[in-house]
């Protein structure tokens, strides 16, 4: 079962669809980490690796933002170096 994500206090979720448009999120919560391309994905998946952006997580919700972004990497065809 996935870990429900909290709203953090350090972000808009507003300027995740400004900027990225109504698209699917990792963390549809805040609206951080697009997946909605092969692109997107790659980067998402470089982003909550790096221990300052995972680290404003609990352990349980990166894992579960970590899982949506390996079911759209299958989705677009990317490979990603497991975790």
């Amino acid at each position: 079962m996935s870990a429900k994500i909290d709203r953090r206090d350090d972000v808009n979720p507003e300027d995740g669809e400004r900027k990225y448009g109504d698209v699917e999120f990792a963390d549809s919560v805040n609206n951080k980490y697009p997946i909605d391309t092969a692109e997107h994905v790659r980067a998402a998946w470089n982003y909550i690796n790096h221990q300052d952006n995972a680290a404003k997580y609990d352990k349980d919700e990166v894992e579960t933002i970590k899982a949506r972004i390996k079911r759209a990497a299958k989705k677009h065809g990317v490979e990603i170096d497991a975790d």
